[in-house]
This record gives structure tokens, C-alpha cells and sequence, in this order.
């Protein structure tokens, strides 16, 4: 029949566990990674097709694509028809495409799915010769974590118990159909059945496996690309109840991007450059890892080489031009995630990229991120009080509050639950490896 994994798609990171009912094993799923159960939730598809994930997908990224060549050559793209009145006519829509590109780079995969085919939403994208939705995307991901899972248990894989968050969406019809993406994906990837668990339940599952005595546990999942919450009594298998549970589209990568738009931007031009709409719909891009890799066209090139030429912000928009010509999108956002995370130990970071045509250096504070991130935290701790009220106990009845997942070290955070809980009950599980060992906990009793 094959093994039943515990699979964590993360936002950032993912990995794969197992249990015997007794032990958990976590996989070292990426052992070109320096923590090899972990992977980075990212995928690289070359010119064939050839898919790569995680550690391998980053270094092959760097090796082909930065400051590497480009050529574009105007190929057909299709065909656009005319109709008014008694007019019809056809005409031929041509674009520039790279044809020395040998690569795209994905990451944040997961967040595709906050509003899945919405008017707001990411649908897919064109890859080379052949378009990629969302499906085809995270399947893709997917498949090539369960070929390495099949390689390291030497047998096959057929079922896997994946996480979800308490809500991809606030729409209930979004979050349903999220949910079917997911495991669309998940049967493309090769898995013939695919069951679900809410990530803070998992996480909870494993917490419990620590208890002697029943307690009402806050579950605190706080990950890259959403901050997810349950309320549960524990230690009781015959007891063991959800109380209440929820939720928000607000994490790790949502951060970042408020960082590169509140601080970032003015190095690329923004407050240089006016009345100029398609020079600042290029400095508003930059957060966007979505956009920005799309926007190394000829068109691009000229109005800031134009620009440039003219005076408008030349030291700016060269930089701007770098980021975007270069390839230095992937490197310019980790440099921006590792300020973030290094503020959670120190009171400052900087925030650098030198490479050919651009010199950024930025020292950024704890006290800035913290006001920079105002608005977002006063959303998390409304939501975080309304499942607390949604479970009919009062914060002196919970015995524990578990925190888990990268965004969970931040200081702001870790003292709002002290504030509310009382520091002492406040407990810091497993950064990465709670959420997927609860799967695989729940993977095994199934």
C-alpha cells in the first residue's frame, strides 16, 4: 500500500517526517542544507523542465543566472480579434523573450493560495515553452520531495497527512478550494491518498507527547506566511479537545515585504522620481517576488536607460536597473529575510547587496522593524483575543502557550503572549520540526 509521511509545505520551508506510533523520524530531506530536515520552499524549472527544490535549486539558480547574458528575440505570441460595430479584424501580438534564460525561480509558493483564481489572485505563470498553474507549480514541489522521502525509507510513498492553516482565506469558498489545490497537487505529485490536519493542531500533537497531566494549551503557529492558532485540552487521548481555533494571512513574508516598502525603496528611486508612472510602477514592483523577475524586458531597459541618461535619479535607477537585469531579486530578498531574523537576537542589523551596478547598505533596528510592523501586530492580537474568547476560557485557564514556526522568535510577539499569559506559562517548541512531527504522528495512527 506504501507509507503514510507527514508532509509540512511550508511558506518558507517544508519537511517530510514519519512515525511507528512510538518515534517520530524526521527525514534529511535536503542534505545540501545545513539543517537537512529542513528545505526551503523553493523550486527551480531549467530550460527541459527539469524541476529542483531547496538548497540545490538555489545553487543551480546562482550559478546560471546571475549576471549572465541576455539576448531577446520577438517571437509570436498569439493573436488578439476586433470587433465593433461592423469592423473585425485580427492582429498578431508579438513579445521580446530571452532566449539565453535558463531558469525561473519560485519561491512563496504556498501563498498562491491565499486567494486561488481570485481577481487578486496568482493563477500561474508562463515557464519557457509551457504555462504553469498554480497546481503544476506546488505539485511539482511536492513530487520531488516525496521521489527523496521514497529514496531515504527505501520503499515507496503513496499517502500523506499534509498541514493547512486555519484559513487560507477569510472567503469561506477561497478556503475550500485552497484546500482542493492543495491536494490536486498533492495527487499530481504521485500520492494516492491525502488526508489533512490544521498545522497548530499538529503542532499540539506533538506537544502532547511531552505531557504526564492534562492541560489547556495554546497552540502558537507563526510561520512565513501565516500565523495560525488553537486552543486545545491535552494530555487526555480520551479527552483531547479543540476548544477553538483561528487565524490570519499574516507572517514572516509579509514582513519583509513591509521592510523593503517603508525602507528600501528610496535606494531604487522612490521620492526621486515623479510624474513618471512607468519608472515608479518599477520602484513599487520591488517587493513584489512575484513581479519583479518578470520585469527584465527590453521596454523595461530603455525607459530607465532613457531616464538615467536624462538625470531623473541616475544613481537610483542604476541600482534599480541592476536588481532587475542581474538576477539579484533572490539575493536582495535574503538579505532582507536575514536582517529580520537577526533582530530577533540583536538590537540591529544591515541590510546589504554590492554587486555589478548596485551598492546598498541599510542598518536597520529592532525599534524601526517593531514600528514598521505596528499596524500587522495589532491584527495579530486582535485575532489571537478573539479565539482566546472564542473558547469560552479566560487567559488564566490556560496552563500553556506553545509557540512554534520562524515568526515566533520574534521578541514583539514572544512579550505580547507574556503580557497576556504571564511569561512563565510562554514555551518555545521546535522552530521548524513540531508542525511536521504532528503529522507524522497523525499520518501514523491512520
Amino acid at each position: 500500500m506504501g507509507l503514510n509521511i507527514g508532509l509540512d509545505f511550508g511558506t518558507s520551508n517544508s519537511g517530510v517526517a514519519v512515525s511507528d506510533g512510538e518515534r517520530v523520524r524526521l527525514l534529511a530531506i535536503d542534505q545540501q542544507n545545513m539543517l537537512p530536515e529542513v528545505v526551503k520552499s523553493i523550486l527551480y524549472i531549467d530550460r527541459s523542465h527539469r524541476c529542483t527544490i531547496g538548497q540545490e535549486a538555489i545553487e543551480l539558480y546562482y550559478r546560471h543566472n546571475v549576471n549572465r547574458l541576455r539576448r531577446y528575440v520577438k517571437k509570436r505570441a498569439g493573436e488578439l480579434d476586433f470587433r465593433g460595430a461592423e469592423m473585425y479584424y485580427l492582429r498578431d501580438v508579438y513579445v521580446y523573450v530571452d532566449e539565453l534564460k535558463p531558469g525561473r525561480l519560485l519561491q512563496y509558493l504556498k501563498t498562491t493560495l491565499r486567494e486561488p483564481g481570485g481577481p487578486n489572485g496568482y493563477a500561474g505563470t508562463q515557464v519557457f515553452d509551457r504555462y504553469y498553474e498554480v497546481t503544476d507549480l506546488i505539485g511539482a514541489y511536492l513530487q520531488e520531495l516525496r521521489k527523496r522521502a521514497e529514496t531515504l525509507l527505501g520503499e515507496p510513498v503513496s499517502r500523506a497527512t499534509l498541514g493547512r492553516p486555519v484559513k487560507f482565506s477569510d472567503d469561506p469558498l477561497a478556503d475550500r478550494q485552497a484546500e482542493e489545490t492543495l491536494r490536486q497537487a498533492a495527487l499530481q505529485a504521485g500520492f494516492t491518498r491525502v488526508d489533512f490536519e490544521l498545522e497548530p493542531v499538529a503542532a499540539a500533537l506533538y506537544y502532547e507527547k511531552t505531557l504526564d497531566r492534562p492541560q489547556n494549551v495554546l497552540i502558537f503557529d507563526f510561520g512565513g506566511g501565516t500565523l495560525d492558532i488553537a486552543i486545545m485540552h491535552l494530555g487526555d487521548p480520551a479527552g483531547r479537545r479543540v476548544y477553538a481555533s483561528g487565524g490570519i494571512g499574516i507572517a514572516g513574508s509579509d514582513f519583509d515585504r513591509t521592510i523593503i516598502q517603508k525602507r528600501l525603496l528610496t535606494h531604487f528611486g522612490q521620492g526621486e522620481v515623479h510624474h513618471q508612472p512607468e519608472l515608479l510602477d518599477l520602484i513599487q514592483a520591488v517587493p513584489d517576488w512575484v513581479a519583479l523577475p518578470e520585469m527584465s524586458t527590453p521596454l523595461t531597459r530603455q525607459n530607465l536607460e532613457t531616464a538615467i541618461q536624462n538625470g531623473i535619479a541616475p544613481a537610483r535607477l542604476s541600482a534599480l536597473k541592476a536588481l532587475i537585469f542581474n538576477d539579484l531579486a533572490f539575493s536582495f530578498y535574503n538579505q532582507v529575510e536575514a536582517a529580520k531574523i537577526a533582530l530577533s537576537e540583536r538590537g540591529t542589523a544591515v541590510i546589504k547587496l554590492q554587486n555589478q551596478g548596485i551598492d546598498l547598505w541599510e542598518l536597520y533596528t529592532r525599534a524601526q522593524f517593531e514600528a514598521d510592523i505596528y499596524e500587522q501586530r495589532v491584527e495579530i492580537q486582535k485575532v489571537l483575543l478573539e479565539t482566546v474568547a472564542a473558547s469560552g476560557l479566560e487567559p488564566d485557564q490556560i496552563t500553556a502557550v506553545v509557540r512554534t514556526g520562524g515568526s515566533s522568535n520574534i521578541p514583539v510577539f514572544s512579550a505580547m503572549l507574556g503580557q497576556i499569559f504571564g511569561p512563565e506559562r510562554v514555551i518555545a517548541s521546535n522552530t521548524f520540526s513540531s508542525v511536521v512531527s504532528g503529522l507524522a504522528i497523525r499520518a501514523g495512527s491512520r
